[in-house]
């Protein structure tokens, strides 16, 4: 028996970064701001194949610069295997420029011009990588250019001589294969005996081809549909599936019969038409999906259309794709909504399980705190920033390049912290509230209307702290309940993930029911932070009964942390050992006693630089420690 390959796909060409104008129903021309995300047919069908369970692998170039980095960043938090993206130290990574400019235009402009993806060489074909993988999927743009199709043409060879299966999506863009101008990125098709010739000399390597009837017409070399798949057939014995827009598609095993509908087909899901780019990357993700897992034609189209449909409805290409717990639930539960994007249900669905980086361990130094400091003796402005990077610079040495460390900090008082912590690898928490306001308000560079999370970086975590009781007065509850949802929504906008404090034990006498009473109430309200901070209660029944409000509103929530209220040491390690218990406590997000000490101290000026961050990274590794220890422990 032969033993599993350690991948299932290795995608092939092209990778882009994707600049999708925000503003939608204009021209590209009067578009504001972009959204950016990566691009490129492989390179999206690699992270689509990859949410989809599958392990998904991309042969490709990309520029030594930002751009090519936020690439290979993003592929490898989607759990794509990026062995194969090789960094070209001359050109740079290409650029798309995309609009959507109503639902039958989606003007896009291609910067490509001797861009790393397009210098893929047959030196970066190596046999042993190959080898690992079930399949290799290859796309018609890298067949257009001598050496690039060379490079295609050794995986393909190599793919044969290792039994791997092989697919080919034709991809069709005449502008690509110089038939056009820049300005004609949006044309899908223009006749050309040469390009058909090309493709024709390559078919016979593959065992499944897939395309819309236009890129098949090119392939066949006619606009007569059913002319043009015999032609491919004359040459190929792959299965060809035909992708025929909001009439689904059909798959041919066998001989090309006299119509499409005569084909294999999956069902179709009626949806509206928002954004069609790159909803031939969600179906061919769906597709492989199907194909590869072995399932009969209809099932492997069914998921096609799918997620093509997914793909129809949102905006962005690899942004729009589905996890595997998504489609099930949207396979199972059916269209409620024909604008997708609009459908919360699954839309929560799609946030949730789409999200990246694995953060099962928390443990976070706070201090993000600001009336505490400055209530201290000798703080101003600039000292407690000051203070601050000290701060940063003991998690840092805690942390040590460590997954499962993290930082609260504020950008009023702590920006140059803040501004120090990005790309260090720690979780990085912000928070949102004017502290102590009670009801809630939010800090000023939030604004009115919470324009001011724009400006944030997307690793950010939105932090809002809220002091709120079930026993609270209708207009005290109503203010804050107000302010949370329109936050959260503000989160949902701006692709911000959000955490959510409650303290309910500052307001008035609770019970161990009270934080669950809450927690219920604010998923009434259809709020779903992707983190809670809660007290550290003082019983198992409490714990409990939090964890089994959220559980029952999101099996998909990140988790919970502890928070500290300045706690001892001694108290913390008894109330952190009964958090622990809880699967859905992933750690701890503690403050003052971390810093209070070292606060007061260096603020001061009884102590230096040196030794406040020595104190607080003795104490913070403590807590770290003993969080491990506890949690070890719960699980023995």
């Amino acid at each position: 028996m032969s033993q599993p390959r350690p991948l299932d796909v290795i995608t092939i060409g092209r990778s882009s970064v994707d600049l999708y104008g925000a503003q939608v129903g204009g021209r590209l021309e009067d578009m504001g701001s972009f959204q950016k995300y990566i691009g490129g047919s492989p390179t999206n069908m690699a992270a689509g194949t990859a949410r989809l369970g599958l392990k998904s692998a991309l042969i490709t170039r990309v520029g030594d610069e930002h751009m090519g980095r936020f690439i290979r960043e993003e592929l490898a938090k989607e759990g794509v295997d990026v062995r194969g993206v090789k960094t070209d130290p001359e050109r740079l990574t290409a650029l798309v420029l995309l609009g959507i400019r109503d639902d039958k235009q989606f003007p896009l402009i291609f910067y490509r011009e001797n861009c790393a993806d397009m210098a893929l060489d047959v030196g970066d074909i190596d046999e042993s990588f190959i080898a690992e993988a079930r399949s290799v999927v290859a796309t018609g743009t890298h067949l257009s250019n001598t050496r690039t199709e060379a490079a295609v043409l050794k995986a393909l060879t190599l793919a044969r001589k290792h039994g791997l299966q092989t697919a080919l999506d034709i991809d069709y863009r005449p502008n690509l294969w110089g038939l056009s101008g820049h300005g004609d990125g949006e044309n899908r098709f223009i006749e050309s005996a040469a390009v058909t010739a090309k493709l024709q000399s390559s078919l016979h390597f593959f065992d499944l081809i897939v395309g819309t009837e236009e890129e098949f017409h090119i392939a066949g070399g006619t606009t007569d549909t059913i002319a043009a798949l015999r032609a491919v057939r004359a040459v190929s014995k792959a299965t060809l599936v035909c992708k025929r827009g909001p009439m689904g598609a059909v798959a041919f095993t066998g001989a090309v019969p006299d119509s499409l509908d005569d084909g294999e087909s999956g069902p179709g899901f009626p949806i509206e038409v928002f954004n069609v780019l790159g909803a031939g990357d969600g179906f061919m993700s769906g597709l492989i999906k199907g194909w590869l897992d072995g399932e009969p034609w209809p099932v492997a189209l069914k998921y096609a259309n799918a997620c093509g449909a997914f793909a129809v409805s949102r905006h962005g290409c690899t942004p729009a794709y589905p996890s595997w717990e998504e489609l099930q639930f949207f396979l199972q539960r059916g269209v409620k909504e024909k604008a997708l994007r609009k459908d919360p249900a699954l839309e929560q669905v799609h946030w949730a399980t789409n999200r990246h980086k694995d953060w099962s361990v928390m443990r976070v130094f706070a201090f993000d705190h600001r009336m505490q400091l400055e209530a201290m003796e000798g703080a101003t402005p600039a000292r407690i920033g000051a203070f601050k990077e000290l701060c940063l610079k003991a998690a840092l040495q805690v942390a040590g390049g460590k997954p499962g460390y993290g930082v609260l900090c504020d950008s009023r008082l702590g920006r140059d912290a803040l501004f120090q912590a990005a790309g260090t690898g720690l979780w990085i928490g912000r928070p949102v509230e004017w502290p102590g306001s009670r009801p809630l308000v939010l800090e000023p560079e939030i604004g009115p209307d919470f324009g001011g999370l724009q400006e944030w970086p997307l690793e950010h975590v939105v932090k809002v702290l809220c002091f709120y009781h079930p026993d609270d007065d209708a207009a005290t509850k109503a203010a804050q309940e107000d302010t949370v949802r329109r936050l959260f929504h503000a989160c949902r906008r701006n692709r911000l993930e959000m955490l959510l404090e409650i303290i309910p034990s500052k307001v008035a006498p609770t019970n161990d029911r009270t934080s669950a009473q809450i927690i219920q109430r604010f998923y009434d309200l259809g709020v779903y932070p992707d983190w809670w901070k809660l007290e550290p209660f003082t019983s198992d029944a409490a714990w409990e009964n939090a964890c089994a409000a959220i559980t029952a509103n999101d099996p998909h929530v990140r988790g919970i942390v502890v928070l500290g209220l300045d706690a001892s040491e001694a108290d913390l390690s008894a109330s952190l050992a009964l958090a622990a218990k809880h699967p859905l406590v992933r750690g701890f997000a503690i403050g003052r006693t971390i810093f209070g000490d070292a606060a007061r101290g260096w603020l001061k000026g009884e102590m230096t630089d040196a030794a406040a961050v020595t104190m607080m990274s003795d104490r913070y590794a403590r807590l770290a420690a003993l969080w491990d220890k506890v949690r070890e422990g719960a699980k023995a």
